[in-house]
């Protein structure tokens, strides 16, 4: 939890110096660089270093074993269909070399967040607590983390409404790593949601643009359905991750 509320108030506070609020960052490339992208990058290497002192790599980014249920993974395939019409549904044409490189930068967040959430919490959660609850509380604790975009400047309601997805969200990361065994595919899958996302509201959409947002919906509701096969029988709950080091901050 230490490290958690840690991350958060690095981003936060990053965030706040720049001056830039939430509401801009699709406004140009500087914007998005200095409102997000700069602090991804003290967040990723803050939690870099954090994880390789705690020796946490492995328990943090690999489940001994996988789900004996791999169908779940629809959820995500689902996801992955989303991404791809937000992609198709990006006015390409209104990006400069700034902002795509800026753009480029927001892929750092599946490293961030996951290693965060489903990776280094995970972890610890894991040594004290069953599977249902390490895949409920990382995915609330993943949800609320989208709390200080309120702080940033976004409208309480549409904030709110980011929570709730975000929830659901961390529910297909959660199952695609109990699936893969790997945190790596949710990481990369949750960097390349978060690009497509802010990708699709620059310039002017294409007509399919709400269409994302439903089909997430869609995975959502499926991941939430599917998320006991997963964690059935799941025999992850660690006592020490590395030697020497105990499990809980």
């Amino acid at each position: 939890m230490v490290i958690y509320f840690g991350y958060v108030a690095v981003v936060f506070v990053v965030q706040q110096l720049t001056g830039v609020p939430y509401t801009d960052l699709g406004d140009s490339g500087a914007n998005l660089f200095l409102g997000a992208g700069l602090s991804l990058i003290v967040g990723a290497i803050l939690l870099a270093i954090t994880t390789t002192l705690l020796g946490w790599w492995r328990p943090a980014l690999f489940d001994r074993h996988r789900s004996a249920h791999s169908w779940p993974i629809i959820a995500p395939a689902i996801m992955v269909l989303a991404l791809l019409v937000n992609l198709v549904s990006t006015d390409w044409s209104s990006y400069d070399g700034a902002f795509f490189a800026a753009s480029v930068v927001l892929l750092l967040v599946g490293f961030t967040e996951e290693l965060t959430t489903r990776g280094l919490l995970l972890v610890s959660l894991r040594s004290r607590l069953s599977e249902v609850w390490v895949w409920f509380l990382t995915s609330a604790l993943f949800g609320l983390m989208h709390l200080i975009n309120a702080l940033g400047g976004q409208p309480l309601a549409p904030t709110m409404q980011q929570v709730a997805l975000a929830f659901g969200g961390g529910t297909i990361f959660y199952i695609l790593r109990r699936v893969t065994g790997s945190l790596i595919w949710a990481m990369v899958l949750h960097g390349f949601w978060d690009f497509s996302t802010f990708a699709v509201g620059h310039g002017t959409p294409g007509p399919l643009a709400a269409t994302g947002g439903i089909i997430e919906i869609v995975g959502v509701v499926i991941a939430l359905a599917s998320v006991a096969f997963v964690i059935r029988g799941a025999d992850e709950r660690l006592s020490t991750p590395a030697t020497g080091v105990s499990a809980t901050p």
